[in-house]
């Protein structure tokens, strides 16, 4: 209904049949449209409605027809004009045993200047390890874009009152310890 948030599925013509070579991304995304029967025999015919994308976008629906776009149902994030799942990131800090607890965030502290921030949490009793082990780790694994900009270490996770991860009570990083090889093109 207008005004409801909800994900934002396409479908139709226009929409590709699946990812190239990667039948378990396009069985999880292209799914059965439950539209389907209503337009069967319309333009394009029952294959163009069979199957529509899920997009992972969080929209709704406004009165004058448009959509507003208000962020991601998961925690995908384009970084640098590239797709990063925080899940990824954080299952490659995990496997640390200097890491009890990790959490990757997007952070736009300055307007159009996306980082990833990650937020570590030791084992009682173990030293938090130094942010250059942890970026010298995380590029052995992973490429460039995602590893983060800078790593914090705390003591505990701050909590929603459903004791999951409140990622709006993160703490910023401190002046000086967002870093990135990353130069910008000129133009």
């Amino acid at each position: 209904p207008v005004g409801v948030f909800g994900e934002l599925y396409l479908g139709g013509v226009q929409l590709a049949r699946g990812y190239f070579r990667r039948p378990d991304l396009t069985k999880e995304r292209f799914v059965a449209s439950p539209f389907a029967a209503l337009f069967a025999g319309g333009i394009g015919g029952p294959e163009a409605s069979a199957r529509i994308y899920k997009t992972g976008d969080l929209v709704r629906w406004l009165p004058d027809g448009s959509i507003e776009f208000f962020g991601r149902i998961d925690t995908q994030v384009k970084i640098r004009g590239f797709r990063v799942e925080m899940g990824g990131i954080e299952a490659v800090l995990i496997k640390r045993d200097d890491v009890k607890e990790v959490c990757v965030i997007c952070r736009e502290d300055a307007p159009g200047d996306k980082r990833l921030v990650a937020y570590v949490v030791p084992p009682v009793g173990v030293a938090p390890p130094s942010k250059e082990t942890l970026k010298a780790y995380m590029k052995e694994t992973l490429p460039d874009y995602m590893v983060p900009s800078a790593f914090m270490a705390l003591e505990k996770m701050p909590l929603t009152p459903n004791h999951k991860i409140d990622r709006r009570a993160l703490p910023a990083p401190e002046s000086g310890v967002l870093e990135d090889d990353y130069v910008a093109p000129p133009s």
